[in-house]
């Protein structure tokens, strides 16, 4: 790089997608890293497809450094994945609370969340009253692939403009090698969520990578904010965080950008919208 005069550009960006230019403009991205995470906003228990209990993943996250750890198990409609209605939902809630109060001098906070099924119609899951006593709700699809990209497009953004929604899960819901994302309008989910202050997930399950980096950029670029969750079903998979932050790297997001790089008060408050 000193040889033809321009600093050193980070191994991510190395696609000859305009980063010698930034590099030659003083423009390159201050890259997110690992460090730079604060929590992880999207893991299960054994409540729901989980393989640990909640206790087990909380001092899992606290001991990887975390600040704070958003419990986001599947909701009622995923029968499959043993999903909460609003009764067992509540009493997880209790059971949070419950641990927070006796770890309350640990500096890290367990966060009242769930992964919201998006129904077909693009109404959430859980009755209002549910979903107004989470701290975070990641909203993502699970079924009804095949509508066309414009119902697909329409059902996403009407599940974004509900108060609720912190986060769209897996936006395309690709599987890498075994499922197609469904037809989707990314630019205009893209849009939308910066608009409305949604984040984008960087899923980072090996399998999933969802958002992919192009994405990401887009995202980026549109002010869109991007949380990156490990969407882990166990406390090994705790570990993914590492895959989600190469994506994000890829797609040239910086700590501002992803929301989990923030203080707790800070997310709480984007959550609030």
């Amino acid at each position: 790089f000193a040889a033809v005069d321009l600093p050193w550009i980070p191994p991510e960006l190395r696609e000859n997608a305009g980063e010698i230019e930034a590099a030659e403009n003083g423009a390159l991205p201050d890259l997110v890293t690992e460090d730079a995470i604060r929590g992880d906003l999207h893991v299960h228990t054994n409540r729901s497809d989980g393989h640990d209990r909640l206790d087990r993943m909380a001092r899992a996250a606290r001991d990887r450094g975390h600040a704070y750890l958003a419990i986001t198990d599947h909701t009622q409609s995923l029968t499959v994945a043993q999903g909460q209605g609003p009764g067992r939902l509540k009493e997880q809630m209790a059971q949070i609370d419950a641990w927070n109060d006796r770890h309350a001098d640990d500096g890290f906070r367990l966060l009242k969340g769930a992964e919201v099924d998006i129904l077909k119609d693009g109404s959430l899951d859980l009755p209002d009253e549910s979903l107004a006593a989470l701290d975070i709700a990641v909203c993502s699809v699970h079924g009804h692939f095949d509508l066309t990209r414009r119902k697909q497009t329409e059902r996403i953004l009407r599940a974004m403009d509900h108060p609720a929604c912190t986060v769209i899960g897996h936006p395309t819901g690709r599987m890498i090698q075994s499922r197609e994302p469904y037809a989707v309008d990314l630019d205009r989910l893209i849009a939308e969520a910066a608009e409305h202050g949604v984040a984008l997930e960087v899923n980072a399950q090996p399998e999933r990578l969802d958002l992919d980096d192009s994405h990401v950029r887009a995202a980026v670029q549109a002010g869109a904010r991007l949380a990156i969750g490990t969407d882990a079903h166990a406390v090994p998979m705790l570990d993914y965080m590492r895959f989600g932050v190469g994506q994000a790297r890829r797609g040239w997001a910086e700590a501002k950008d992803v929301i989990n790089c923030w203080p707790l008060a800070d997310l709480l408050a984007f959550a609030e919208r």
